[in-house]
Formats: C-alpha cells, sequence, structure tokens
C-alpha cells in the first residue's frame, strides 16, 4: 500500500513538472515572437532619423557648375588627385569633350549640392562652383521628372576653407536651421543629404567618428603670388560622401545643420593597396558661419557684374627722382626678385631696405625688410608702382599699406623665412625734407 501512495506521488511530481517546463516554454517562446513583431512592424519601432530628414530633405538642392569650353582645352574629364584625398571627392565632374565643342562655348561641367540656410542664399562648397562661367540651382520636386532651373551668383566665397554662398533670386525654399558644431560629440548620430551620382535627396546615416581633424586640403597662392599649405580643422564621419554630395548637409537628429560634406579618404598613407571606407570629412558649420554673414551682409545690387630686380628707390622719399620736398613715405626700396618670389616662398612686393627716422613711414609702423604688397587696395610688384601711385598724392593724404612681415634681412639670411604676416597700415603724407623746393 505504502508503495502505491509513494508512486502516486511520484507520478504527480513528474506531472507538475512538466506542466512548468510547458509553461516556461511558453513564455520562452513568447519573447522572439515579440521581438519579431517589432522587427516586422506590428509594434511600433520607428527611426530616430526619419523625423530630422523629413524636416530637412526639401531643403537641399543641386548646384550646377557650367563653364566656357573651346577647342584647345581637349576633353572635360576634370583633373588628377592629390594623394590621398582625390579631388575633393563630393564633386561630380561633367562629361563633355572640349574637341567636340564650337569655341567658347558654354557646357556644364559639374555638379555638386547646396543648402539654403537663408531666404534666398545656398551653401555650398567653393569647389563647386570653382571657375564657373555660370552656376544654376536645382530643385528636384517629388513626382516631376526635370528639375527647376534658377541662376545664382556666387554672394561671398572663402576658398581656403572651401565654402561659397550663392544669391538666388526667387527660391522659396524653407532655410534650415544652423546648429553649433562645436557641441558635437563622437558617438553622435548624423546625417548627410545629397545629390550622389545623381541620385537626388540621398541620405546616408551614421555618428560623429572624430573632431578637429587637421587636412591638409591642398595649396593656396593668394593675391600676391605666395603659395602656402592649406589646413582645415574638420568633422569626420562614417555617414557615407559620394561624388555629388559636395557642399550638401551634415545634419543632427534635430534636423541642424552641423557641418559641410566636403572630402572622402580614398587611399592609405601606409599602403597604396589598402581599401579604405567609411571615412569622410565636413566642414564645421560653424567656420562657415562668417561666410554666410558676409554674404547677407553684401550689397545684392552689384551681383552678377562680375620678379626681376631694379635699382633702389625712394617712395616718394629723399632727393632721389626730384621729388625733395614733395609729400613722401620716407622708404628706401627695391623690387623683391629671385627664385623666392618665383616659387611663391615670399610673395611679390616691394623690399624695404631702410625706413628714415621721424618720417610717415616710420610713424606708421613700417619696419626694414617688410615687403610692401599693396597701396590703396592695388596690388604692387614693382618700386615704380609705388612711387608711382604716391607720386600722384599730396601732403596731408593718407596712404593704406600691407606689408609682408619676417622681421629677416634677406640680404643676409642663408636661408628663407619659413614663417610671416600680413600687416595692415595707414599712413600721411608729409614733407620731411629740410629744404622745401
Amino acid at each position: 500500500m505504502l508503495k502505491k501512495i509513494l508512486n502516486r506521488k511520484m507520478l504527480g511530481y513528474m506531472a507538475l513538472a512538466v506542466a512548468c517546463l510547458m509553461i516556461g516554454s511558453g513564455l520562452m517562446a513568447g519573447q522572439p515572437a515579440k521581438a519579431a513583431n517589432s522587427v516586422m512592424g506590428t509594434e511600433s519601432a520607428e527611426s530616430p532619423f526619419v523625423e530630422a530628414i523629413a524636416k530637412v530633405k526639401d531643403s537641399v538642392v543641386g548646384v550646377n557648375n557650367y563653364q566656357l569650353v573651346s577647342n584647345r582645352y581637349g576633353n572635360g574629364y576634370g583633373y588628377g588627385s592629390p594623394f590621398p584625398w582625390g579631388d575633393f571627392f563630393g564633386y561630380g565632374y561633367g562629361y563633355g569633350n572640349g574637341n567636340n565643342q564650337e569655341p567658347d562655348r558654354e557646357v556644364k561641367y559639374g555638379s555638386g549640392s547646396g543648402v539654403v540656410v537663408a531666404k534666398e542664399y545656398v551653401m555650398t562648397n567653393y569647389h563647386v562652383v570653382e571657375n564657373a562661367s555660370s552656376v544654376e540651382v536645382a530643385i528636384n520636386k517629388e513626382g516631376q521628372e526635370d528639375p527647376e532651373l534658377l541662376k545664382a551668383t556666387v554672394a561671398a566665397s572663402d576658398p581656403d576653407l572651401d565654402v561659397a554662398v550663392l544669391y538666388v533670386p526667387g527660391l522659396q525654399l524653407e532655410p534650415v536651421e544652423l546648429g553649433d558644431s562645436d557641441s558635437l560629440q563622437v558617438g553622435d548620430f548624423v546625417f548627410n543629404v545629397g545629390n550622389p551620382i545623381g541620385f537626388n535627396n540621398t541620405v546616408t546615416a551614421g555618428i560623429v567618428s572624430g573632431l578637429n581633424r587637421e587636412i591638409n586640403t591642398g595649396t593656396s597662392t593668394d593675391r600676391y603670388g605666395r603659395t602656402t599649405s592649406v589646413v582645415n580643422t574638420m568633422i569626420q564621419t562614417d555617414a557615407a560622401i559620394n561624388v555629388g554630395n559636395s557642399g550638401g548637409g551634415m545634419f543632427n537628429l534635430k534636423g541642424q545643420l552641423m557641418g559641410i560634406p566636403t572630402l572622402k579618404y580614398t587611399g592609405s598613407r601606409y599602403s597604396s593597396s589598402a581599401t579604405v571606407e567609411s571615412i569622410g570629412m565636413c566642414i564645421p558649420v560653424n567656420d562657415a558661419k562668417t561666410v554666410i554673414d558676409k554674404a547677407l551682409n553684401a550689397d545684392v545690387s552689384s551681383f552678377g557684374q562680375n620678379g626681376s630686380g631694379t635699382e633702389n628707390q625712394s617712395a616718394g622719399a629723399g632727393t632721389q627722382n626730384g621729388l625733395s620736398g614733395k609729400p613722401r613715405m620716407g622708404v628706401t626700396i627695391t623690387t623683391l626678385s629671385g627664385s623666392a618670389v618665383q616659387s611663391g616662398v615670399l610673395p611679390r612686393g616691394v623690399y624695404v631696405i631702410e625706413v628714415e627716422s621721424g618720417s610717415p613711414a616710420e610713424a606708421a609702423g613700417v619696419q626694414p625688410y617688410d615687403i610692401i604688397v599693396e597701396a590703396n587696395g592695388q596690388v604692387i610688384t614693382t618700386a615704380s608702382e609705388l612711387t608711382g601711385i604716391v607720386g600722384e598724392l599730396k601732403e596731408g593724404d593718407e596712404v593704406s599699406l600691407k606689408v609682408f612681415r619676417t622681421g629677416v634681412d634677406l640680404s643676409k639670411a642663408e636661408k628663407l623665412p619659413e614663417d610671416g604676416e600680413y600687416v595692415d597700415l595707414k599712413l600721411n603724407l608729409a614733407i620731411v625734407d629740410a629744404i622745401a623746393q
């Protein structure tokens, strides 16, 4: 009897255990099902990007660069790429063959992207509109096969920063909100909007991969002939940047413009055979705000109007050239020449050999060894050009000078100065000779 009772209890325990296992299995089975429902959309799982993308995508436009071509220019396939940053990557060059074009015919040379940053103003990369004979903004509307094209004019630009702002009269699109790129952190979600290889309003998403990346984007020759390396501080992201993305927008999840997609890394500094992906660079929007302000404050009515050595001379100074007793600066000068100028290490200009004591030049802060590169807004390349300007002025007239200052006596230097700075000065001409004629 006892044995039967024990057997009945044992069977009961086994039944209870089986039931518990079945209940547990049912609970466990419910978890994957719930996850699957979420993925399949039976439960809400909206991307955090959707709302922000909808907010800004209609404010991203295409930018077309038109240039004049003739038979002597050959084909229009673009230029070679400096290692390792390509040809600014986001910019698509045109494919017109100059040999088959009539002389001075305007053709579409390339296309990029742009972002509406103010009413009738679009920001893009400078290299997107560089050397353009005319620029158009292309507005792609859903359900419309051909884009609406509007004429645009470069209102302000910074070639070194690679930013340009276009004035587009009649543009009705809403501007985006400008963010604070200094607030970005590594790991923040961001997305790019642009027109890569003809796919309009393409969105690519990722994160901020790095901040304050110092990128050498090539060289720049200023209006005075001095060549320098251009280094910009950029935002690194793994959100894809492709040909045509240049000048578009990099946005945060609030839909605020944080950067301008500009470069895509395509090679390795360590191995030319290495494949590199997901390394793109954007110009911080905070750096571009000065260019935007300059464009907005410009006069729109003006838009679209688009060496060997010489003998030492005195710029209206001393008794040379019959200038005794006439208003002068009080400097002894010579035209700067030689390989340093030809190579772009130093700017073209007029080298100051000596500054007279008590002269207007000394009072204005001109120093020996300065290189005068501009006078009253005119670029100066020879001593005769400077004396010509000063010779037409009278006592008391103001002269605005721009000098390049190294502080190095070039006649004694064993090597050329690597550093220097441009300095703006103002002086008033005076008669400083003991005997006035």
